[in-house]
């Protein structure tokens, strides 16, 4: 189960001249490699949730991404693109000697593994997708349905506010509060690490690349879709997903359909953070497929 550790190392790797501030846990021969969601959220809440891998014999690496957390926040927007985060992510395995990989990407996190595993897919012993997509416009077709369950007139409310921009009035953060504490996690009190992240989330890559909310996608990943190109990648693939997840189970199914070696699991009583939410299953199913899947 998690709980906080110390990280037994804090490294400081140069991107692009930037600082990237990364975290290892372990010193296991299988590294656990994890690549959190936002845009612009610090590691926090996805390295507390993966650290107690340690616990099995395995090394769990994470890093802020440039613009969270202890790494640098320049404010140039040009930056947020998913393509610039799959070369940082690139330069961040090879500066700390990593070799292969598991990759385990959570939301966002899940966008740039995939997009990495179709650049680098040499460099990945096994790659896990967790409460994530790989087609955007058919998420946004979900999350209308889930936004539909709040009623007609609270739609309307909503795409009032959205046409005019107006996403902070507060009968709009009340529509959004509801579907974060139905699809994104669905306990009453968020785990210390989750507030954590969220506290110090920075909006600018965000707005960038997603948009003002978790149910609104306006950014320049609102056409990213790779469901054509997920059969060539070839390595030992586990889809994870709540049952009441803002990145539905539909989303989780389309991926593993179109991949070539994927199974694929969906908690009950959980939404964005299993891990959190239902960790009593989460945790064997995930340490299930990585022992299956260690060097002999």
């Amino acid at each position: 189960m998690w709980r906080e550790i110390e990280p037994e190392a804090r490294h400081v790797v140069e991107v692009d001249g930037y600082k990237v501030v990364a975290y290892s846990f372990g010193s296991g021969p299988e590294t656990v490699f994890c690549l959190n969601g936002g845009p612009g959220l610090p590691c926090d809440y996805l390295r507390e949730a993966h650290s107690c891998l340690i616990d099995k014999g395995y090394r769990v690496v994470a890093f802020d991404q440039l613009g969270t957390g202890a790494s640098d926040r320049p404010t140039d927007k040009s930056l947020w693109t998913i393509g610039r985060y799959v070369e940082e992510t690139e330069t961040v395995r090879k500066a700390l000697g990593l070799g292969k990989v598991h990759m385990l990407g959570h939301s966002w996190g899940g966008w740039l593994a995939i997009d990495y595993a179709l650049t680098y897919p040499g460099n990945l012993k096994t790659l896990i997708l967790e409460d994530t997509v790989a087609d955007m416009p058919h998420l946004i077709s979900e999350l209308e349905r889930l936004r539909a369950a709040l009623g007609p007139e609270t739609v309307a409310m909503m795409q009032k506010h959205e046409a005019q921009g107006t996403y902070n009035h507060p009968e709009y953060l009340a529509a959004v509060t509801i579907l974060n504490y139905r699809h994104v996690c669905r306990l009453p009190e968020w785990p210390a690490p989750v507030r954590r992240s969220l506290d110090d989330w920075n909006m600018g890559p965000y707005e960038t690349m997603q948009g003002p909310n978790e149910f609104l996608y306006i950014g320049n990943l609102k056409d990213w879709n790779r469901i054509p190109d997920l059969p060539k990648l070839a390595m030992p693939v586990l889809i994870t997903a709540g049952e009441h997840d803002e990145l539905t189970p539909a989303c989780a199914l389309r991926m593993k359909l179109a991949l070539k070696d994927a199974e694929l699991k969906v908690f009950a009583n959980a939404s964005h953070m299993p891990f959190y939410e239902n960790p009593w299953d989460y945790y064997p199913a995930l340490l299930d497929f990585l022992s299956r899947h260690r060097a002999s």
